[in-house]
């Protein structure tokens, strides 16, 4: 689950209601540019971006530059520039030029140092390593588990605002930015559960707020399918999403019913229960459509609610660590009275108790320091100080 110090992203998730700037977000230009010399790769890793990591014979026809080193100029207007590197050679000169030029213009660059599984035994790479400004990915681009553990969470590392038009047009990106959207969604129906929880535990405000989460929570969730159906590249009308998953949706407006009924049945202790269910709800709903998405094949009634059994418990340990995340009310101080201001029906000290202890207080005298020691003369019994060695009266040894 993300970070709950990204406050932004749930609040604006919840005041969403405009389908508008969603669509216009998956279908904004964006420009990739992948360079590198004759036979470092480049044209290898383009083909693993555009095939479809779910169904391995299709690929898309996403635009991506493609340049080679003496074409480079092409690059300076790109969103990321991808610099492909041949590691089982030895002399980059001209990309080390590239490379800073490109840093002091400020673009996004990745250097992808291909083919390092074809590097002989004890060959090193290190002339790479301390270069300031880009990201360096040491890795081969025929590795499909690579590229999707590292390679594909650099790019949206790089790219935080695009993730929308880079998974509709990449499909490799596409199961790592549906898993961010479903835990976005799942953490802003959470927080929106959990505030609205603890308000809905004065009776005035139970009803409205009780009316407002089932529109919140459950537009957050239509949104979700809206923006997985364009992430993978389906359609950009609403109402064509609408028949085929308003059972999922539904299914998740039962479970949301009954958390609202426990906070209603027991205030406070229901406050944990919404909110794991909104978690569940949300994650169940976002799972269900990304497995038709992936497989073509909607969950059924079983594995829907083994998909909310599974969800319940970790949305229960979000929901306690919230909870254990509140301040905790400090209790006032009892107030001290004089004896002639005590509260009404509260006995005062008799006045001889009182009396005997202002006057013990008053005769008990102050703690002294300790006497230093000091050494008598043994001839005349007059006093010397301690660190004498004769008197300094009569000058007998001490």
């Amino acid at each position: 689950m993300p970070s709950y110090r990204d406050l932004t992203t749930v609040w604006s998730n919840i005041k969403e209601f405009e389908l508008q700037p969603i669509r216009q977000a998956a279908l904004k230009e964006l420009r990739i540019v992948l360079i590198g010399a004759a036979g470092a790769g480049r044209h290898t890793l383009a083909t693993q971006m555009r095939t479809d990591p779910a169904k391995p014979e299709l690929h898309s026809q996403a635009p991506l530059a493609i340049l080679d080193l003496e074409s480079a100029a092409g690059a300076d207007k790109a969103d990321l520039i991808i610099l492909v590197m041949d590691v089982t050679q030895s002399n980059f000169p001209r990309e080390l030029e590239l490379v800073r030029r490109w840093v002091d213009a400020g673009k996004k660059t990745i250097l992808f140092c291909n083919k390092v599984d074809a590097l002989g035994q004890g060959q090193v790479i290190s002339q790479w390593v301390q270069w300031q400004g880009v990201d360096v990915l040491y890795g081969s681009a025929t590795d499909r588990a690579y590229l999707a553990r590292d390679f594909v969470q650099t790019v949206l590392k790089l790219l935080p605002h695009q993730h929308l038009a880079l998974g509709r047009m990449f499909p490799i990106f596409r199961v790592a930015i549906a898993h961010q959207l479903i835990n976005e969604a799942c953490l802003s129906n959470t927080t929106y559960a959990f505030s609205t929880g603890l308000a809905e535990i004065v009776p005035v405000l139970a009803l409205p707020l009780t009316v407002t989460d089932m529109v919140v929570l459950t537009k957050n969730q239509a949104f979700l399918v809206y923006r997985l159906g364009l992430l993978f590249g389906f359609s950009t009308r609403w109402q064509d999403y609408i028949g085929e998953f308003g059972s999922v949706i539904g299914s998740g407006f039962v479970w949301r019913q009954l958390a609202r009924y426990l906070v209603g049945l027991i205030p406070g202790w229901g406050i944990i229960p919404k909110v794991a269910v909104a978690y569940s709800a949300t994650f169940a709903v976002g799972q269900a459509v990304l497995n038709w998405y992936l497989t073509g094949r909607h969950l059924g009634r079983k594995e829907l609610n083994a998909l909310y059994r599974s969800a319940l418990a970790r949305g229960k340990q979000n929901a306690e660590h919230l909870v254990a995340r509140l301040p905790h009310p400090r209790l006032p101080r009892p107030k001290k009275y004089a004896p002639e201001q005590l509260p009404e029906g509260q006995p005062a000290q008799p006045k001889r108790l009182r009396l005997a202890r202002r006057k013990s207080k008053e005769q008990t005298p102050p703690a002294s320091e300790p006497a230093p020691q000091v050494k008598n003369c043994p001839m005349c019994g007059r006093t010397n100080a301690p660190d004498a060695n004769f008197c300094q009266y009569c000058g007998e040894k001490l």
